[in-house]
């Protein structure tokens, strides 16, 4: 809230033109304008800036707004957009005019990437942890020889912070020895590794142990969870080497956890919710923040959630997302939005935000802002905890990391399945769908590893294998010849090639993860099954569900059965993307890598 002498020293700032406006003179005009216009004043009439309310130390004076562009991480959506849409709605301004915040959710490795190529050019930053403000840094200084942003002591605070914890379902934890037993990363790579599952542990009702964490090039919590493995399998807590990584205790303890990874993917949100509404047949335990399993414990988020859950604080240590706020001084960066920066920063850290953080299960960033409920046992959590605190290592040793949980992260055996109907021939926007398509498929397998294994199939009136499932290093170039021959007519067979091929893959004999990713751009109209009875077929079962095929569709252009492929994608734990031949390759891309 404003305090009364800035409100009033304002005012008097502004006095001439009150003095103005309450003449007789000015009340007449502004009268017989008002009856002159069509539009209610109240409609037309932009909102009287706000002083800022927070100190700004001001090099200029102009009446220009100002628009602040902020990109930040989607694991605290939920507090931003309140917070964001308060501040909006103050009208504040700093040294210029009126302040607007657009406000963008991302995920962290997404971001950093964009940001490298040119594509966003955020003037506020605030990845899920600051370790990606070291990787923007490094990266923006090989590319431009600059540094990006200010890495002082106080110039990239923290708004919130969250611990990244691995969310376990209570009867399982329990079985491990929890709470009376510190539970860590060497029991999650003894699990992982046990054939026998969870018998081994009085429950073979629960299956195997089926573990999830995001990708580590975009999802902070799948970077954080790998780092974490790599000191957990050296017993460290800091000073991590590039030389450690390529100790062989380092790909061994890496891999046995990856053994029982069900997919990847770029947001960690996603995994909770797979998780929480489909129970401990699709997921055992999963990497994730400490929020998250609050919100799971919150009785409304997940109504149906079947066991309470758990967050387990690795005992070897584990990482704060810490949600930094940094200012990024490119060159797009103007005296009046980066005064605008700091008032919003000033603004995101003050006491009732901060407050509003809590609410939804973040540790606020001030200490005048006491942690309590919904931190608290009663969700699933513990405040005291954690109690060890990882080094976050130098760029050179991250990128070693990340080189060995690539030799060593699960494999993929892929069946990609393309809509060769007529309408695939039309444009849509002035691009050929077709062509589009064509490309994104090629970027896709590009993407794959030699020892990944990959099949093709097109259909319209009838479905074909033009690739059957077989390693993709030895045939790789051939695949992409096969694609750039691909071409288009006929009616659409959708749900008999879907069946068709997950019948297939399911009696491929593989240790990968199995998928099947397809891209459609209209109605069934030539399958004998029903979309009932495609789901029934495809719907995986049993306490090992979580292992079953799962199958990414692609609404492709504003024909397409959107609701029937969100079926058959949420059925099997997938995912469902709308795509267009302007963002095709991108969709492809971001289902590569769940895998």
């Amino acid at each position: 809230m404003l305090r009364a002498n800035e409100i009033l020293s304002w005012r008097r700032g502004r006095a001439p033109w009150i003095g103005l406006f309450c003449s007789f003179s000015a009340l007449l005009m502004l009268f017989t304008f008002l009856v002159s216009c069509e539009t209610p004043w109240s409609a037309t009439a932009s909102p009287t800036p706000t002083p800022a309310p927070y100190p700004v130390n001001c090099q200029h004076h102009s009446s220009d707004p100002v628009t602040l562009t902020l990109y930040y991480g989607s694991e605290k959506e939920a507090w931003m957009s309140d917070v964001i849409a308060d501040f909006n709605n103050h009208h504040y301004a700093a040294c210029d005019g009126l302040i607007t915040v657009n406000a963008i959710p991302i995920g962290s490795g997404d971001s950093l990437q964009q940001i490298l190529n040119g594509n966003i050019r955020p003037d506020v930053w605030s990845p899920a942890g600051s370790v990606w403000l070291s990787l923007l840094n490094a990266r923006w200084h090989q590319k431009t020889g600059q540094n990006l942003i200010d890495m002082g002591a106080s110039a990239t605070p923290s708004l919130v912070s969250s611990p990244v914890v691995i969310a376990m379902w209570k009867p399982l934890a329990e079985a491990l020895g929890w709470p009376q037993r510190a539970i860590g990363w060497s029991d999650i790579a003894r699990l992982s590794s046990n054939p026998q599952g969870w018998a081994a542990y009085g429950h073979p009702e629960a299956g195997s142990f089926k573990f999830g964490h995001t990708h580590p090039a975009y999802s902070n919590s799948g970077l954080d969870a790998i780092i974490a493995m790599s000191y957990a399998a050296l017993g460290k807590q800091r000073g991590l080497t590039a030389a450690d990584i390529s100790d062989p205790r380092v790909r061994s303890f890496i891999g046995d956890i990856e053994e029982a990874v069900i997919h990847y993917g770029d947001s960690t949100g996603f995994f909770a919710d797979e998780m929480f509404n489909k129970g401990p047949s699709f997921l055992s335990a999963a990497v994730m923040y400490e929020n998250l399993v609050v919100e799971a414990n919150d009785g409304h988020s997940y109504p149906h959630l079947p066991f309470p859950v758990v967050a387990i604080y690795p005992k070897e240590g584990t990482f704060y997302s810490d949600h930094p706020y940094a200012i990024l001084h490119g060159s797009w960066l103007t005296p009046a939005k980066e005064s605008a920066a700091e008032v919003l920063r000033a603004f995101l850290l003050a006491p009732q935000q901060q407050a509003k953080a809590l609410r939804y299960g973040f540790r606020p960033a001030v200490p005048s802002v006491t942690v309590g409920a919904p931190i608290d046992s009663a969700h699933g959590v513990d405040p005291e905890q954690p109690r060890t605190i990882l080094q976050v290592p130098s760029v050179d040793v991250i990128n070693a990391i990340e080189s060995t949980w690539q030799a060593q992260k699960r494999r993929v055996a892929a069946m990609l399945i393309l809509d060769t109907s007529g309408s695939m021939n039309d444009d849509f926007n002035g691009m050929s769908k077709i062509d589009a398509a064509r490309q994104g498929l090629s970027d896709f397998v590009r993407l794959m590893s030699d020892d990944d294994v990959l099949g093709l199939t097109i259909f319209s009136d009838q479905a074909r294998v033009i690739s059957p499932l077989s390693l993709v290093g030895p045939k790789r170039r051939q695949v992409l010849q096969q694609i750039g021959n691909i071409t288009a007519s006929g009616s659409t067979r959708l749900f008999d090639t879907i069946a068709e091929q997950v019948q297939a893959l399911n009696s491929f004999v593989t240790t990968d993860i199995k998928a099947v990713v397809v891209l459609t751009d209209g109605q069934d109209n030539a399958s004998q099954l029903s979309l009932t009875d495609l789901l029934s077929r495809i719907v995986p079962r049993g306490e090992d569900a979580g292992r079953g095929i799962k199958v990414f569709t692609i609404a492709y252009g504003d024909d397409a059965d959107v609701k029937a492929l969100k079926s058959i994608a949420s059925t099997t734990g997938a995912q469902e993307y709308a795509g267009t031949p302007q963002n095709i390759r991108t969709v492809y891309n971001q289902i590569s890598l769940f895998f």
